[in-house]
Formats: structure tokens, C-alpha cells, sequence
């Protein structure tokens, strides 16, 4: 049997193809799904900027899709990329 490849359309409104900034990021995981917490911090003070919910086998995707990604932006700019340090605070979330 022949299968066709469908393409998929993406819509975005104005303000999710704007984007989010964030300099941290917590991850969590139970059996069933990973959560990926991306957060922005500013002068001691944090906001939980977006949070993204995957399927374990989605997440194993996202790690290799993001591993082949530095390797090409590494070998484009010639450029090495440093791992950014840890926080030295401890980092909680309120409601």
C-alpha cells in the first residue's frame, strides 16, 4: 500500500510567534509525560514564562532533535558553545 505524506498547517496568533525569554528551565517526569517549565528570571525574581507537557517518547525526540541542532550551530559558527552555569539560589514557585 502506498502512503502519501500530508503536510501539516501551523497556525500561531501574534503573541505565541512572538515568543517567551527564558534563562532557566526545570524538568520533571512521572511515568506518563515529561513537563518542561521554562522560566525567566530578573533580579532575584522569577516567572514561570511557559510550560510544556510531553509523552515520554516525544521528549526523547525533543533531546535528540536539540542535540543535532547545537552540532549544526557549532559547526556553522565555527563557535564552541559553553554550558551556562547553575544557580546558586535556590529556586522555589509560589502561587
Amino acid at each position: 500500500m502506498e502512503q502519501h505524506e500530508q503536510q501539516v498547517q501551523i497556525k500561531a496568533d501574534d503573541v505565541t510567534l512572538k515568543g517567551v525569554y527564558s534563562n532557566l528551565a526545570v524538568i520533571g517526569h512521572t511515568k506518563e509525560e515529561f513537563s518542561f517549565d521554562f522560566i525567566g528570571i530578573v533580579q532575584n525574581q522569577g516567572m514561570l514564562v511557559s510550560r510544556v507537557i510531553m509523552s515520554p517518547g516525544h521528549a526523547k525526540r525533543l533531546l535528540a532533535a536539540l542535540e543535532e541542532n547545537l552540532k549544526m550551530y557549532e559547526k556553522n559558527t565555527g563557535k564552541k558553545i559553553e554550558e551556562a552555569e547553575e544557580p546558586k539560589k535556590s529556586i522555589g514557585f509560589t502561587k
